[in-house]
C-alpha cells in the first residue's frame, strides 16, 4: 500500500451543527452516510480547515461557529484538531477562530502545528496535501473564473508547498498598494517596494500554475473510458508572458506594468495580474471547451482531473493526498462509481466520501471504514 496522508483522530468543538465530536479513524477511505441535513458536509468542511485557504465553502470564519438554538447566539469560538499520519510520522494539526475582542478587528484563523502557533494557514501546506469536490463545483467550468482560479491554486498547494504563502503575499501587497493609491498617501519608494514584491510573487505564482498543468498531463486519462480525456492550461497575463520570455524579464515587465497603472487604480480601476488568471479545460476528443459540456460531463472531467492530481501528488510527495468528495457518487453510473473507487484504492488516498445510501459504497467493502452521521453526532459502524 502506498504511503498516504491520513487523519487518524479528529476533534470538532462548536463547529457548525456540532457542539463536540471526537472521531478515531484508520488510514482507509472514510464513508459518511446519513440523511440530507444531518451534517455530512459540515464534517468535510471542518476537515478542509486543516489545509490552506478559505475552507470548503469559502465561508466567513464567524459563520461556521455553532449555534445552540433559535434563541441562542452563535458560539464565540470554534476549533478543529486532528492527528495527521504520514510516511514521516504523526503531526498534530489545529485550526480555529475566536471572536475579535474589539469592534472592527479583522477576523483571523489561528493555526497550530505540533502545539506551536504557525504564521498562518499557508503553513499547513508543508504538512498535508488536500483537495475537495462538492456538488456546488459541478458547474465549476461554466462559473466565474475566480472559482476555477482558487481550485487551480489548491491543486498547486499540494505539490508546491510555498505556493500558498506566495499567493498570500501577492494579495496582501496588492490590497495595500490599492489602498495607498486610492487614498493618495503612497510615495514612490513605498509603492515601488510593494510593486517589486507583487512582481516577484506574481511570476512565481504563474510559473507554478504552468508547471502544474504540464506535470498533470502524464497522469490524465489516456483513453475516453470511463472518464473523459481532457487537456488543461493556466491562462492569464503572467502565464502568457512566461510562454515567450524568461522569468526575470517577465518580472521586470510586470513591475513596469504596475507603475504605469498607478493613475488608473488611483481613480478606481483595477490592474491585470495573477488574480485574474483562469483554468482552461477542454474535452480532448471533441475539442470542446468544458463550459460547453453537460453538467454530467463536467463532473466527469473534474473527477478525471482530481484523480490525476492524486496520482501526481503521490508520485511527487511520496504520499497520497486526502480527498474530500462530497456526494461524489450520487449522479455517477455504476461503472464510473466502481472506476472511481478503484482509482482511490489504487492511489492509496484517504478519501472522505459522503452520501445518503450506504449501499452505493458497498463495493469498497472492508477497504473502507463506515460512519453514520446524525444531527450533531457521528458514529462508527
Amino acid at each position: 500500500m502506498a504511503a498516504r496522508y491520513a487523519l487518524t483522530r479528529l476533534a470538532l468543538t462548536d463547529f457548525r451543527s456540532y457542539r463536540a465530536v471526537r472521531l478515531a479513524m484508520d488510514p482507509r477511505p472514510a464513508v459518511l452516510t446519513g440523511p440530507n441535513g444531518a451534517g455530512k458536509t459540515n464534517l468535510l468542511e471542518a476537515v478542509s480547515y486543516l489545509s490552506p485557504g478559505r475552507g470548503l465553502r469559502g465561508a466567513r470564519l464567524a459563520d461556521v461557529a455553532h449555534v445552540a438554538g433559535p434563541d441562542a447566539g452563535p458560539a464565540e469560538a470554534w476549533s478543529v484538531a486532528a492527528t495527521l499520519s504520514a510516511d514521516s510520522g504523526e503531526t498534530a494539526l489545529g485550526s480555529g477562530w475566536r471572536a475579535p475582542a474589539e469592534p472592527g478587528e479583522a477576523e483571523r484563523r489561528v493555526v497550530r502545528i505540533d502545539s506551536a502557533t504557525a504564521s498562518g494557514p499557508a503553513a499547513l501546506a508543508e504538512h498535508v496535501a488536500m483537495v475537495w469536490l462538492t456538488p456546488s463545483m459541478d458547474r465549476l467550468f461554466s462559473g466565474p473564473p475566480a472559482e476555477r482560479r482558487r481550485f487551480l491554486d489548491r491543486l498547486v498547494f499540494a505539490i508546491d508547498t510555498g505556493h500558498a504563502a506566495r499567493v498570500q503575499r501577492y494579495d496582501r501587497a496588492r490590497r495595500h498598494r490599492a489602498r495607498l493609491l486610492r487614498a493618495g498617501t503612497g510615495d514612490d519608494a513605498w509603492l515601488g517596494a510593494l510593486e517589486r514584491s507583487m512582481a516577484e510573487n506574481a511570476v512565481a505564482i504563474g510559473a507554478a500554475r504552468l508547471d502544474l498543468a504540464m506535470r498533470l498531463e502524464q497522469f490524465l486519462p489516456a483513453n475516453a473510458a470511463p472518464f473523459p480525456r481532457i487537456t488543461l492550461a493556466a491562462d492569464g497575463l503572467i502565464e502568457r508572458w512566461l510562454d515567450g520570455a524568461p522569468a526575470l524579464a517577465v518580472e521586470e515587465r510586470f513591475r513596469e506594468h504596475l507603475v504605469a497603472s498607478r493613475r488608473t487604480e488611483a481613480e478606481g480601476g483595477t490592474v491585470d495580474g495573477p488574480q485574474r488568471s483562469d483554468l482552461i479545460v477542454t474535452d480532448r476528443d471533441r475539442g470542446m471547451a468544458a463550459e460547453q459540456c453537460s453538467t454530467g460531463e463536467q463532473k466527469a472531467m473534474l473527477i478525471a482531473l482530481v484523480t490525476a492530481h492524486a496520482r501526481l501528488v503521490e508520485r511527487q510527495r511520496r504520499c497520497a493526498p486526502v480527498l474530500l468528495l462530497d456526494e461524489i457518487a450520487a449522479h455517477l453510473d455504476e461503472s464510473r462509481r466502481r472506476a472511481l473507487f478503484e482509482i482511490i484504492l489504487d492511489v492509496g488516498a484517504q478519501a472522505w466520501l459522503t452520501g445518503t445510501e450506504p449501499s452505493v459504497f458497498r463495493p469498497l467493502g472492508t477497504h473502507a471504514q463506515f460512519f453514520t452521521v446524525r444531527p450533531g453526532m457521528v458514529e462508527g459502524e
